[in-house]
């Protein structure tokens, strides 16, 4: 027998952006559904995503650094050469993501918010069916927030299974790889293929483009390309993967040569999608933007009353974006007036070094004579040398108007930097110009220092160099 809801509020997809408008909407006393079919809760972040990459970064880098000290030595410090049990590893990762799975349910327990498992199937835009253990339910609901967030591409001729693997699998295996091969030359190949090398795999990234990260300005890349050749990992740039058997992956190069790799893994990471197929959107009667759902500024669909958050609404694809929307969502349901229009959406890239960036960058300005672009280095951080990262290439850039000062954009490459795209997100958000940056005492010693220090030299006086 088919159990029948109605609900003021009916969110699709448990990600972050739909627990956090689960969260939101149980504050303001909406009465909400949240139907969770994909990963679990905390979506593809938490689950297999941002932050059990980020565990397996961490371990890697723990492991590499000991790695040194039985390698000659680092800082005085000698070790026996390190051995690693990634299964280990990977349960204390699982872990991790079994606490911040039951911290979210006690959040949306403590919320009153009802979660249902199971996939839902919509007949029209405001009904739905799920299938779940105890059987069969029909949702009816005022509002709908699509929330399902995305999926790894899949290449037709690298299909996921056996020794190809997306992301997903990448974070749960039970040993380390002796050969990975890497297709597609972006954050999330990037980021697993260094962890991998630094856990002791030999790694090659086969990439279309001709250079890593295509998306960053190279002077952003350079170190992290400087540390990939530093480290044996092979480039093939400009290259074509194609078909995979018998432990090798055939390659065309920038030449048109063809080339086999091998390889005991091969980890595409090409891409994400927006995941619209399998749950109803084409009974739903809302307008697309090319792959992705289209909304407007208040996250809003072609159809009244059906919201849409997080991947599944378009660039950037990022946890942090779709939890904003969720809130903003949450809120206009509720009777405020309320708007999607950040300033920014800073984005890191967690490789060796890191990467962030904030608003403009010097692609985006490229020929205007308008612009202020400042850069101070790492190595003339005193924080940044006393923990090991002042020698890589390192700096913080600044990028404002000559007319007002007004800070348009913010970069960062180095150790450690992830920590300051708060800070550069914040002042861009505030409308900040370089003084403002100026006048605020920075602690010393810290990495953000570095961030005063390139407003101090865009404005022709910095300290430290």
């Amino acid at each position: 027998m088919t159990q029948t809801l109605k609900t003021k509020v009916l969110i699709i997809g448990a990600g972050t952006g739909g627990y956090v408008a689960g969260i939101r909407c149980g504050q303001l006393g909406l009465d909400t559904v949240l139907v969770d079919g994909g990963d679990g809760l905390g979506g593809t972040c938490l689950n297999v995503g941002c932050i059990p990459s980020k565990a397996i970064i961490h371990a890697a880098s723990k492991f590499e650094t000991v790695a040194k000290a039985a390698g000659g030595g680092t800082l005085g410090i000698t070790a026996s050469a390190p051995a690693i049990d990634l299964s280990q590893t990977v349960a204390w990762k699982d872990g991790i993501v079994r606490k911040l799975n039951a911290g979210v349910a006690a959040l949306l327990k403590k919320a009153k918010i009802r979660v249902i498992k199971g996939w839902a199937q919509f007949s029209d835009a405001k009904t739905c069916r799920v299938e779940t253990e105890d059987g069969p339910i029909t949702i009816t609901a005022e509002h709908v927030i699509l929330a399902t967030g995305s999926e790894p591409v899949e290449l037709p001729f690298l299909p996921f299974g056996g020794d190809v693997i997306s992301s997903t699998e990448a974070l749960s295996l039970d040993a380390v790889p002796g050969k990975l091969v890497v297709v597609g030359g972006g954050y999330i190949g990037l980021e697993l293929g260094i962890a991998y090398r630094k856990l002791g795999a030999q790694v090659a990234i086969v990439e279309m483009a001709d250079r890593i990260l295509p998306l960053y300005d190279k002077a952003l890349t350079d170190p992290v390309a400087k540390w990939l050749e530093k480290h044996g990992v092979e480039l093939h740039l400009g290259a074509r993967a194609g078909g995979f058997g018998d432990g090798k992956l055939n390659v065309t190069t920038k030449d048109g040569e063809p080339l086999q790799l091998a390889a005991d893994k091969v980890l595409v990471t090409v891409g994400r999608r927006p995941r619209t197929q399998g749950w109803g959107l084409e009974n739903m009667g809302v307008a697309m933007a090319g792959p992705f759902v289209k909304i407007d500024d208040r996250c809003a669909t072609t159809m009244k009353n059906v919201w849409a958050v997080g991947d599944l609404t378009g660039e950037p694809m990022l946890a942090h974006k779709g939890s904003a929307q969720g809130e903003v969502v949450a809120e206009i349901i509720a009777g405020h007036d309320r708007r999607f229009d950040p300033v920014t959406i800073a984005a890191v890239c967690f490789t060796e070094p890191e990467i962030v960036s904030a608003g403009l960058g010097p692609l985006d300005v490229e020929g205007r004579d308008d612009i202020i672009t400042s850069v101070f280095p790492l190595a003339a951080i005193g924080r940044a040398l006393a923990i090991e990262a002042g020698e890589d290439g390192g700096f913080v850039r600044v990028l404002a108007s000559k007319t007002d000062h007004r800070i348009l954009g913010v970069q960062a490459v180095g150790q450690h930097v992830a920590e300051l795209s708060n800070s550069f997100a914040q002042m861009l958000e505030m409308g900040a110009v370089l003084e403002d940056v100026a006048g605020v005492i920075h602690v010393h010693p810290t990495l953000g220092e570095a961030f005063h220090e390139a407003s101090l030299r865009a404005l022709g006086h910095a300290i430290h160099i």
